[in-house]
Order: structure tokens, then sequence, then C-alpha cells
């Protein structure tokens, strides 16, 4: 088994195109680590980087204690499971798992118990006789991990390989995955643009955008700490609410305010949030007094429960409702408060409909502030 670490690493472009800049990270042995961000952001090429399908331009990266630079894709030690499967289709299941064994001579027998140890673990041992046209898209996808994990490697790297499946398919080959994880002990780097992927997989998680990492933390910090408002809305679904707004000091309290001008018509109103005292750090945020910041709210974090809005001191705003989405579990509320758009995560009990008025109220102890020019988090 092996840690990965990726030091200052640079993927420049003819023409001054740079893919991934001064990426850093040490990547624990046994570690799950998740890549994650928008198409463009850079992590398949990192991925492709590590497997040695992309030369570095710049830095350093190390596979346990050795340097890799300028050693071979197949000199690593590492095993890579494509989006697409890659899978031979005149070949049978055990051939395409395998065939990279027979590639390096490792005696007939031994192939037999790896194969079939691989396809007990990934419950394909009825299907080694067929070929992958005869396969679901989620037996391809256990034959291309089974085929990784035949070659016993210290590193796996897995590039979108859910991707092309369907939703339900999906979330059974995530929870697969991670079992997968836990019974072989090995490290894995997995790259996705699904943050629910994410969010639900790895130990630790990537956020990149436009070839850089934003942040790297567990999924539960990411979510309750982001470093800025990209971090902030990519985590999370639906995202977080952003509204633009003021940071004044009221009677030594700092609030945050928002809303309308327009004090023409009825619907001219500005809203108040407080923040409270457990959250206050006066260094930070005296500075940004009677600025322009960002308050951020996640949907779960707007109540519409009367028992929460009767003990609302602040926060209490009215809208009204433009759409609802019932989830089963939940319902989603996308509302308008004073021409800012909102989504609340609600109970599946709510009886609201569109058109309604609505007073709802924000919790206090779970907003956020981001700077508005810089887009960094200044209190979470």
């Amino acid at each position: 088994m092996a840690s990965v670490s990726l030091r200052e690493i640079y993927k420049k472009y003819a023409g001054g195109v740079i893919a991934v800049s001064d990426f850093n990270i040490e990547i624990k042995d046994k570690e799950f680590i998740i890549l994650v961000g928008p198409s463009g952001c850079g992590k398949s090429t990192t991925l492709r980087m590590i497997a040695g399908l992309e030369e570095i331009s710049e830095g350093e990266l190390y596979i346990g204690d050795r340097l890799v630079n300028d050693i071979a894709p197949k000199d690593r030690d590492i095993a890579m499971v494509f989006q697409n499967y890659a899978l031979y289709p005149h070949m049978t299941v055990f051939e395409n798992m395998a065939f990279g064994l027979k590639l390096r001579k490792v005696p007939k027998d031994e192939i037999a118990r790896k194969v079939e140890e691989a396809a007990r673990i990934l419950d394909i041992a009825h299907l080694l006789d067929r070929k992958p046209k005869a396969l679901s898209g989620g037996q391809r996808q256990r034959v291309a991990l089974g085929r990784a994990i035949v070659r016993e490697p210290q590193v796996f790297l897995l590039d979108e390989p859910l991707s092309n499946l369907d939703a339900k398919l999906r979330a059974q080959m995530r929870t697969e995955i991670s079992k997968l994880h836990k019974k072989l002990g090995t490290t894995f780097i997995y790259v996705t643009h699904d943050q629910t992927e994410a969010m639900t997989m790895g130990d630790r998680i990537v956020v990149m955008k436009d070839g850089y990492i934003q942040q790297i933390d567990t999924p539960t910090n990411l979510y309750n700490d982001p470093v800025n408002q990209f971090v902030a809305g990519f985590i999370g679904s639906p995202q977080m609410n952003f509204i633009d707004a003021k940071l004044l000091k009221v009677d030594g309290k700092y609030v945050v305010e928002f809303g309308s001008e327009d004090t023409k018509t009825t619907r001219g109103v500005k809203y108040q949030v407080t923040v409270p005292e457990s959250k206050v750090d006066p260094e930070v945020l005296e500075p940004l007094v009677d600025q322009e910041v960002v308050l951020g709210v996640r949907p779960e974090c707007i109540h519409d429960e009367p028992a929460f809005l009767a003990q609302a001191t602040t926060g209490v705003i009215n809208t009204t409702v433009e759409v609802t989405e019932m989830m089963g579990a939940e319902t989603y509320l996308y509302l308008n408060c004073e021409g800012i758009q909102l989504t609340a995560r609600v109970s599946p009990r709510s009886d609201v409909r569109p058109q309604d008025e609505l007073k709802v109220a924000i919790d206090p102890n779970r907003i956020h502030i981001f700077d508005k020019e810089t887009e960094k988090a200044v209190l979470n």
C-alpha cells in the first residue's frame, strides 16, 4: 500500500494554457480522496498526471517514497478505472479481467485465483463467460473495477466511473465502491463532478476551480465551514442561498440587513438577521461594518414551522411561494423575498402552494457571511 504526495504540481500546455496550478496534497495510505469541481477545473488532468498519462510540467509526484515523475505508467503500481469502462468487446469478462496479468506473465493458476476472488467480491462470478455487450452498465462497471482489483495495485485511480449509470444504479455503486475500499484497504483517488458522490464517499475532498485547489477538508467541514463562496455554493444540494446584504452595527450588535430600498410600495421592506454573540469575532467583522457583504443560508436553515417562527427574534421574513417540489422525504420551496430568490427545504407535510404568502425565519445560528469583494468566508 502507499501514500501519494503531490508537491507544487503544474500542468502547462502549449500557448500558455495552465490546466493545473500549484497543486499540493499529502494523501495518506489507505485514504479515500475525492477530487471534485465543475467541468474544466483540472481534476481529471491531475488524475492523469498521477497515472502517468499526462506529463507533469513542474513539481514532484511521489507514490510511497518513490519519485515517479519520469516512471512509465505500467511501472507506477497503480490501476485506473475509466468513465467509459474501456473493456475489450471481443473478450469474455474473465479474459478482460485477466488481460493485465497475462501481459505480466503471471502463472495461469494464479490468474484464475485472482480473477475468481475479485469476481466474488464484486458479485460477478456468474458473468465470467459473458462478453461486455451482454452486460448492463452496472455489470460492465464492476468488470472494470475487477480488472483493476486483480492487479493488487498500491493506488486506485477512478475517473468519473459512475457517470454513465442511471441514478438508482449510481447510488447503489457508490455504496459498493465504499465497501470495496474498506475491504481492499488501498489508497483510492476518485474524480467526480457530482458533489453527492463526493460527500458520501470521500474521507477528504479536494474542491477545485480553474486549476486551483479551493479547499481540502472532510465532507462535514466543507459543508459547515467553507473557505469561500465557491465552495459553499458547490457543496450541498440544493445549493446555499446567497443574499446581497450589508453588515451594520446596531446597539452594539452586528446585524446583516437586506431587502428593498423601495418605500413607495408595501413590499419595500428591510429585513435583519442579528449575528449571535457565539459567532461574533470583532476583529473579522468590525472592518466590514457598513460594507456590502453576501449572506449565505442553506435551504434547511430557512424554517416555516410555527414553533420555530414563534420563538424567532430575528431573521423573520415575508415571501411569496413560486414553486413547490415534493421530494418524498422533504419538500423544496422556491421563494421570492423582495426580488431575492430563495430555496427552503421543509417538512414533506408542508401544504403551501404556489402564490401563497409565507412567513419564514432564517436560523441565525447557521448563517454564513462572505466578503463581497474577495468572496472569502468571514463567518461560518
